[in-house]
């Protein structure tokens, strides 16, 4: 990729090019991210990932505006989306507050707020005050506790409704793209078809208009557990810890630092 894309490129590629996303908590990874996909979203599951909590909920608009500066630092050609953490979204001015100090203090091009129809007025508000907003629709990480943990959606004919209402009213609101998460592949399919801006899946199927992936989970460097919908693109886990063992087995027999690692 050799030009940052932007809103309007991102909505165009409906129906030409299935996007990549991938999420991103560092300056380190992003660069290395920063060529290759398409969009870098710096997620709540940092939380999770990053700082060993069991769910996202305890993550902070600090937290977050902390890590969004590291990766835009690393991925300046990148288009970046920050999550809004849980709770600073509880009302229309406060959404608005909080996603301005996100665009201040750092240079996000978007944030990302979970909820459907309940969340289209706010969506609309804060578009009209400048700031882009990507949906998040289905499994929803941040009603994790409400809900009595991660349950698929669209498994019967209400929830599909529902989902196609939900992406419905948050495109119209002004999001100009959509993450569905944790969605039976066919009803996020029928839900891709009946809106016109991208519809990016996780654990979705393949009949969405792109994916995005914890970039520790499919490079293999998270061991507590593995999403049914995760392909581990490398064992990153396994190649780590034999790096370290090997550097500790130079270390203690004295052949790390060698003649040409010393001044």
């Amino acid at each position: 990729m050799t030009k940052k894309l932007t809103v309007t490129s991102i909505q165009k590629a409906k129906n030409e090019r299935p996007l990549t996303m991938i999420t991103a908590y560092d300056a380190l990874f992003a660069k290395l991210f920063d060529p290759i996909a398409d969009m870098i979203l710096v997620g709540d599951s940092l939380n999770m990932s990053f700082a060993g909590k069991p769910d996202t909920l305890s993550a902070t608009l600090e937290q977050m505006i902390y890590h969004t500066q590291a990766v835009c630092q690393g991925a300046p050609n990148s288009f970046i989306i920050a999550d809004m953490p849980f709770g600073t979204y509880t009302t229309n001015d406060k959404a608005l507050e909080n996603a301005i100090k996100v665009f201040q203090q750092s240079a996000a091009d978007a944030v990302k707020i979970e909820g459907g129809e309940a969340k289209a007025a706010m969506i609309t508000h804060l578009v009209d005050n400048g700031i882009a907003v990507c949906g998040h629709i289905g499994l929803l990480p941040q009603s994790v506790r409400s809900e009595g943990g991660y349950k698929v959606k669209g498994k019967d004919e209400t929830q599909a409704r529902q989902l196609i209402r939900d992406a419905q009213a948050i495109e119209k609101a002004g999001a100009f793209c959509i993450v569905i998460e944790g969605v039976k592949a066919d009803v996020a399919t029928k839900v891709a078809q009946d809106i016109s801006v991208p519809l990016i899946g996780i654990g979705a199927g393949s009949g969405v208009d792109g994916q995005v992936l914890v970039f520790s989970d499919m490079l293999g460097l998270f061991e507590d557990f593995t999403p049914k919908f995760v392909k581990k693109y490398l064992d990153g886990a396994t190649l780590v810890k034999d790096a370290v063992l090997h550097y500790k087995t130079e270390v203690e027999s004295r052949a790390f630092p060698d003649e040409m690692h010393t001044y």
